[in-house]
């Protein structure tokens, strides 16, 4: 006698509304086409593998296997390892930021950071303020909690202060009220007015995708306007440590750390194969973070952990990250060069970072990056069209070209190509 088994089909399954919102990362999207044969990428964001430590890293996963290795591969806190709680605040500490171990919760990645952040602070209609344009992750990271994204205008400097005074309803020279001030804590009630943004998410330092930062004067009339408006910042640091000649101002949260919420990584500065990233949060923030960290992931792998805790003893970063600043500065000014050379003539625009591992470009009236992309990788060169990374507003005629995972040469040979392309298209 059969039996026929029953089985779900595709229809059987229902999508949460949230996961309708999620999208693919349309720069991984982009690498897939990078991975052809032949193609310059000036697209990923990726750091330049040369640039990994790897024999020291060889010797210090010896040492910590042979110290500790079963503690190592073992379950671990949920706050992260001890040692690398206290070097991260201590390293915060010595860039004026007055900070405990007790407030670093250490990711598994930066992005997870973000993440967890959306979790905890983001419901359906929430106003989110971002910078314009901004780091195409976070958009991803916060879309699904259904926020409503704000984007402030903004210059070379950072964002408009006017228009976010504006945006904030109060104006910049008001007193900060008491009412206000009460809005920077953790409202763990609700009761938060539904007006109030709940965060301005922003990259100070070589901001991804322009490769800008934020000026010291900027940053503290940002920071005084913030704390007037009750309005909390989340600082995210990637690329702080990239500074080709001068090290960027201090963090904008320095001298108010309870104002809001910072991130760091170690993977522009070591690996990022080791996804290891951090939270700095304020002490009645920090709890409900650590419960998202519990129910996404339990805790940040135990073995990469102590690994950068063994490895960064001593002064290792600041022998090894300098020969990173001297790498991406030659290959900054290598793309600036050629860009010069190569589109004379063509009125394209661009900046010349002075840290970081992006330059932000913008093509002549009426060209669409989007659209010449496909032509562009047909020539063997990819870059990435910036609408990605604008939550309102986009400019089509805009583009972030990564120099850091290119030789000198193929930069050149890359933004000929490019140039012919555009060149091409305005025929």
């Amino acid at each position: 006698m059969s039996s026929t088994r029953p089985s779900l089909r595709p229809d059987h399954w229902h999508l949460a509304q949230r996961a309708e919102r999620m999208n693919p990362s349309f720069i991984r999207e982009i690498l897939k086409v990078t991975e052809r044969p032949g193609i310059i990428s000036f697209a990923g964001g990726l750091p330049a593998p040369e640039t990994f430590p790897v024999e020291a890293m060889k010797e210090a996963c010896a040492r910590v296997l042979t110290a500790d290795g079963q503690a190592a591969l073992q379950y671990a806190a949920s706050e992260g390892y001890g040692p690398l709680r206290e070097w991260v605040a201590a390293r915060m500490q010595a860039q004026g930021m007055a900070v405990s171990a007790e407030q670093v919760l250490i990711t598994t990645g930066s992005q997870q950071g973000l993440d967890l952040l959306a979790k905890v602070l983001l419901d359906k209609g929430s106003r989110v303020l971002v910078e314009t344009p901004t780091y195409l992750g976070a958009l991803q990271a916060f879309t699904p909690m259904e926020p409503v994204f704000e984007a402030v205008p903004g210059d070379d400097d950072g964002p408009d202060l006017d228009a976010m005074a504006q945006m904030l309803g109060v104006g910049q020279g008001q007193p900060e009220s008491p009412d206000r001030r009460r809005l920077l804590t953790l409202d763990l009630d609700g009761d938060q007015p539904a007006q109030q943004p709940r965060f301005m998410y922003l990259i100070p330092n070589f901001q991804n995708p322009t490769g800008r930062v934020m000026g010291a004067a900027k940053r503290q009339a940002l920071l005084a306007l913030a704390v007037r408006a009750g309005l909390p910042l989340v600082e995210d640091n990637p690329y702080g440590e990239l500074w080709f000649d001068q090290a960027p101002p201090p963090p904008l949260l320095a001298a108010h750390p309870e104002a809001g919420l910072y991130l760091g990584s170690f993977s522009k500065v070591l690996a990022p194969g080791l996804r290891l990233g951090y939270i700095i949060a304020p002490k009645d923030l920090y709890p409900k973070l650590l419960q998202a960290k519990q129910a996404a992931d339990l805790h940040t792998p135990t073995f990469n952990q102590r690994l950068v805790a063994e490895l960064i003893q001593g002064d290792f970063l600041d022998r090894h990250v300098p020969t990173i600043r001297a790498r991406y500065k030659a290959q900054c000014a290598a793309m600036h060069g050629a860009l010069s050379r190569h589109m004379a003539g063509l009125d394209v625009q661009w900046n010349q970072p002075t840290g970081g591992m992006f330059l932000w470009a913008r093509l002549p009236e009426g060209v669409d990056t989007m659209a010449l992309l496909p032509k562009a990788v047909d020539a063997g060169v990819a870059y990435v069209p910036g609408a990605a990374f604008y939550a309102d507003s986009v400019d089509t005629r805009t583009m972030r070209l990564s120099f850091v995972t290119a030789s000198e040469a193929q930069i050149d040979q890359g933004v000929a190509a490019l140039a012919r392309v555009l060149r091409d298209s305005l025929a």
